[in-house]
C-alpha cells in the first residue's frame, strides 16, 4: 500500500536536535520545509489542526502534534509537515541499509549516476535478475528531449552504456555487449568511441541485425540491409559471442520486436539491460497506427524490472493567492533494492523523498503525492478536485494489469 514517509513516529520523540537554518521550496516561499542538514527528510503527521495555512511555525507554538516540540513544521490545512532528523533515522536503523531507499538526491556527476545505477545492477544480478531496465536522463535537464539534436542523446546514451559496461566489470568481474539497433550505428559507435573500446577489454558491440535472416525486422529494415553493404572490416569493435550482460541502447519503438527476437535468440538465460529508452514513451506509441500492437508491452516489456530509474516532470498549479501560479518539479525515483519514491525537487537542485512504496507509483499518483507535500492537493471527492484531474488519471499500460505477463516492471 501507497503511503506518505512516516513509519518513524515511534522514535522520533526521543530525538531532540537543534536546528539552524531552513530553506523553502516551490514559488514565493510556499512549499515543505527541508533543513540543510545533509540526508535529513520530510514526513507528514496526520491529526495536526491548526488555523493558519501554509504559514511558517515557530518552535514552542501547540500544534496537536507530539512531534512539535522537537521539529520545525510547516502547516496546511488538514496536517502539518514534519523535518526529521537524519539522527533519528540512523537510530532506526535505516539510513544504512540499501533497501531503505535515499532520503536526499543530488548526485555530484554522471559518473555518480552511473555508480549508482551500476551498483543497483550488480545487486539485481545477485538475487538472479536476468530483465532489468535502467534509465535516467542522458544530458542535463537544460537540454530538452524536443529541442535538442538527437545525435546528442544518441552519443551520451552510448557513453553512459559504456561506462555502465565498465563499472559492472570492476564490481562483478562481467563482460558486456553493447546492442544497437542495426549495422549503420554499430559502425558509427564503432569509430566515435574506438579509444574507448580498446581500453575497455570487457565490453563489444552488437546490433539487432546479427539475428539469423532478419527475423524481427520490418519491410523497410530488411530493404536497407539489402543495400547496406556490411563488410568485416568497416564494422570494428571487439566481437564477443558470449557476453555474461547484454546492454540494449537507442532502440525505437518499432524496433521492439525485433529486441525481443534477439532476446530471445541470443539471450534467453542471460541478463538483458534496457538502457535509457524511455520505455514509457515507447508504450505510448504502441496500439497506433504503423506501431507494433500492445501485445509487446504485456509479454516483453512487462517483464524488465527498473533497477536505476529517475524520471523528471515539471507541474504548475493555480493558486487563488500571489503568485497565482506555482511552478514545481519532481521526479520518480528508483535505486534498487530500494523501494519506489517520489521525489520533490529543492532550491538547491536536490530532490526530497515525500512518499515511498514497494510498488511503482503511477503518473497521476507521483502528481498527487507532490501535491500534497506541498499542501495544495483538493479535499478528495470534491467538484474542484475531478474537474482538475479529469476522469482519467493513469494510462493503459498502468490500468491493464490482468492481461500481462509479469508484473515485474511493476516491482
Amino acid at each position: 500500500m501507497k503511503s506518505t514517509k512516516s513509519s518513524l513516529a515511534s522514535r522520533a520523540n526521543e530525538a531532540k536536535p537543534e536546528f539552524d537554518s531552513m530553506a523553502l521550496t516551490a514559488s514565493a516561499g510556499i512549499g515543505i520545509a527541508v533543513l540543510s542538514v545533509a540526508r535529513d527528510f520530510v514526513r507528514f503527521h496526520e491529526g495536526c489542526v491548526f488555523p493558519s495555512r501554509l504559514s511558517r511555525v515557530p518552535a514552542g507554538v501547540p500544534c496537536g502534534c507530539a512531534l512539535q516540540k522537537q521539529s520545525p513544521l510547516k502547516l496546511t490545512s488538514r496536517q502539518c509537515v514534519h523535518v526529521v532528523p537524519a539522527a533519528a533515522r540512523i537510530e532506526e536503523g535505516a539510513s544504512g541499509s540499501a533497501a531503505s531507499g535515499v532520503d536526499v538526491y543530488k548526485p555530484a556527476s554522471y559518473d555518480v549516476l552511473v555508480s549508482d545505477a551500476s551498483s543497483a545492477v550488480a545487486c539485481a544480478l545477485d538475487e538472479g535478475k536476468l530483465r532489468m531496465e535502467v534509465d535516467f536522463p542522458p544530458l542535463p535537464s537544460s537540454v530538452s528531449g524536443y529541442k535538442g539534436q538527437s545525435d546528442e542523446f544518441i552519443d551520451a546514451n552510448i557513453q553512459l552504456a559504456v561506462t555502465l559496461g565498465r563499472k559492472l566489470n570492476e564490481l562483478k568481474g562481467v563482460s558486456s555487449k553493447i546492442i544497437f539497433p542495426d549495422q549503420p550505428e554499430r559502425r558509427r559507435a564503432s569509430r566515435l568511441f574506438k579509444s574507448a573500446l580498446e581500453l575497455a577489454t570487457c565490453i563489444s558491440f552488437g546490433c539487432l541485425d546479427d539475428v539469423p535472416g532478419g527475423a524481427g525486422k520490418s519491410f523497410l529494415g530488411q530493404l536497407r540491409s539489402v543495400f547496406d553493404f556490411d563488410f568485416e572490416e568497416d564494422v570494428g569493435g571487439r566481437q564477443n559471442d558470449s557476453p555474461d550482460v547484454y546492454i540494449v541502447v537507442n532502440c525505437t519503438t518499432n524496433e521492439l520486436p525485433a529486441v525481443e527476437q534477439y532476446v530471445d535468440t541470443f539471450a534467453k538465460s542471460s541478463p538483458v539491460i534496457l538502457f535509457n529508452l524511455e520505455t514509457d514513451t515507447l508504450r505510448s506509441d504502441l496500439g497506433l497506427f504503423g506501431f507494433p500492437t500492445k501485445d509487446i508491452h504485456y509479454r516483453f516489456l512487462a517483464q524488465y524490472m527498473p533497477v536505476f530509474y529517475i524520471r523528471q516532470r515539471d507541474y504548475s498549479k493555480s493558486i487563488p493567492v500571489a503568485p497565482f501560479i506555482l511552478n514545481y518539479s519532481g521526479a520518480l525515483f528508483r535505486k534498487y533494492p530500494g523501494p519506489w519514491q517520489v521525489m520533490l525537487k529543492q532550491v538547491d537542485g536536490s530532490y526530497a523523498c515525500v512518499a515511498e512504496a514497494k510498488e511503482r507509483y503511477t503518473l497521476g499518483q507521483t502528481k498527487e503525492e507532490l501535491l500534497t507535500s506541498l499542501g495544495l492537493q483538493e479535499e478528495e471527492g470534491s467538484t474542484l478536485a475531478f474537474l482538475r484531474r479529469g476522469y482519467k488519471t493513469s494510462t493503459w499500460w498502468e490500468d491493464d494489469l490482468e492481461l500481462e505477463e509479469s508484473s515485474a516492471w511493476r516491482s
